[in-house]
Order: structure tokens, then C-alpha cells, then sequence
């Protein structure tokens, strides 16, 4: 399977846009078959509907939908539907030229971290409020029209736009895999999770909650979503963490039980799994 490298210019900056209407984006997605990108993706869907595989699993998106793609994820083309999309290709140094752009380090970036965990594999889906959409058109557009005319200080104008577009990304919820909409065990299992994940719960408090044994409730998590109901509890501590260490000069220890870690330390380990870097290094970066 090739692995398709950023293909870079001296002088230009590390940042591709590619818009579609109609099937143009069928037409170009088929002709690469199946294949896997050493740089990050952000896909947002404007107008119609369509499908994409990544890692084996099938997404359909729609009018409003943000896709990233996280490097090395195994995309394979399938029918893209109808409508007009966005595309943004990028390295990490783009956002930060000073940023290492491995595979690995990549993920240290706070503008980043929507690329971080996909569901199953490299995918995550979004969903922009209406409201927002045409705030998302408009940055894609000036994006597209900085690159392509080259004025005075569009390296500028081109990072200052791809750093709003990830801004808005991050504030974002992370939408499910599958069809629209959210089964009303899952509805509550996440309830449970947005409404105690700052409490010390356990996957036992969730189960009983919700009316279900602690297989049960196991069972049907991982079968419809890919993660467990620990791991959910964890993807939601960690994204209110990176909030606070991004909007407050909170303490690591005051962070941790705000998240709903007892102690500090293992609040710590927590992090630095997820993002491969401890929560001040992750202030630091972000400042």
C-alpha cells in the first residue's frame, strides 16, 4: 500500500486546499486507490452527502460535517456522493515551522489534538453548528484565494487562516461513526459521561446508571462505537484538560481533580499516554 508524502516547495507554504463540486472529488479519490498520507486532513462537507473509508470504516458525512484524517490512516475511495467539499492537507510544520513533523510528535501540538483518537483508527467526524457554516466556508475560500494568488504576506495569511480553521475544529464535539443520530442506550451512556466524568466514576457507576451489568453495558459500547466506556470517560477528562491548561493558569493538581482524577500523578500518566507529552509541557506548547 503506497504511503503518499507531502510533496513540498521551497518558498511556498506546506498548506494544500482542494475544492469539489459535483463527483469531481469521486473522480480523484478512485484514481489513487487505496492508500495511507504522512500528513494530517481536514475534509469539510458544504453542500450534499457522501462516504469515506478510513481504516476500514465506513463514515457518511453530510452538509456541516468536519472529517480529519490523522497520518497513516489507511484511506480507501468509495462512491463521495453529491455536493460541493473542502479539502485540507497540511504537515504539522505548517501550523508551527518550529513543530517536528514526525508521525509521532505531531500529536504533542495543541492545534492538533482533534487528529488525536479517532473512534476506530485515524477518522473523527464533527458536526458544525449551522450557525457556524458559513464562518467555515468563508475561512476555506480566503484559503483557497491566498494560495492561489500569492499576494504580499499569504505564507501569513494562509497559517493565520489554517490556525482559525483548527481553533474552531477544537471546539467542536466529536460526532459518532455511522448513521446519523444516536441510539438512545448510547444517548444515555454519554449523558452519564458528560454530566460525571469530573466525579471519580467507574465503568460499575455508568452500568448502574444506566439499568445494565457492567458486560452488558461493555458489550454493546465497544460494539458500537469502538472504545469503551472507560476509554469514553477518559477522551472526555482529557479534552476538559486541554481546555484548562489552554484557557487557565490552573495548577496540574487542581486540573487533575477537576477532571475527576483523585491524585495528581496518575492524572499525569493519563495525559502523557494520550498525547505522548505531561500537561505542562502541553501549556507550554500551546503558549
Amino acid at each position: 500500500m503506497p504511503l503518499v508524502d507531502y510533496v513540498r516547495t521551497a518558498g511556498l507554504p506546506s498548506v494544500s486546499v482542494e475544492h469539489w463540486t459535483g463527483g469531481d472529488a469521486r473522480e480523484h479519490t478512485s484514481s489513487m486507490g487505496t492508500h495511507a498520507h504522512d500528513f494530517l486532513v481536514l475534509f469539510y462537507v458544504e453542500t450534499g452527502d457522501g462516504v469515506l473509508r478510513v481504516d476500514g470504516e465506513d463514515w457518511a458525512l453530510s452538509a456541516g460535517d468536519a472529517f480529519v484524517i490523522a497520518p497513516g490512516a489507511v484511506i480507501t475511495p468509495r462512491h463521495s456522493g453529491q455536493g460541493e467539499a473542502w479539502a485540507v492537507f497540511f504537515p504539522a510544520d505548517a501550523v508551527d515551522p518550529t513543530a517536528p513533523a514526525s508521525l509521532v510528535s505531531w500529536r504533542t501540538h495543541p492545534l492538533l489534538s482533534p487528529f488525536i483518537g479517532g473512534l476506530r483508527g485515524g477518522g473523527q467526524r464533527f458536526r458544525v453548528p449551522p450557525d457556524d457554516r458559513p464562518t467555515w466556508s468563508r475561512h476555506l475560500t480566503d484559503l483557497d484565494a491566498e494560495l492561489t494568488s500569492r499576494r504580499d504576506g499569504y505564507a501569513d495569511a494562509t497559517r493565520a487562516h489554517l490556525t482559525l480553521l483548527l481553533v474552531r475544529l477544537g471546539r467542536l464535539q466529536v460526532d459518532l461513526p455511522g448513521d446519523p443520530g444516536v441510539e438512545p442506550l448510547l444517548a444515555a451512556v454519554f449523558d452519564v459521561v458528560e454530566n460525571r466524568y469530573h466525579e471519580p466514576i467507574s465503568l460499575r457507576d455508568v452500568a448502574e446508571a444506566v439499568g445494565l451489568t457492567t458486560g452488558h453495558l461493555t458489550t454493546v459500547v465497544g460494539r458500537r462505537t469502538g472504545r469503551t466506556v472507560q476509554q469514553w470517560i477518559t477522551e472526555r477528562r482529557m479534552r476538559e484538560a486541554r481546555r484548562v491548561l489552554a484557557d487557565t493558569d490552573l495548577t496540574v493538581d487542581e486540573i487533575a481533580h477537576r477532571v475527576g482524577y483523585r491524585e495528581a500523578g496518575y492524572f499525569v500518566r493519563r495525559f502523557r499516554a494520550a498525547h505522548g507529552v505531561t500537561p505542562a509541557a502541553w501549556r507550554r506548547a500551546g503558549r
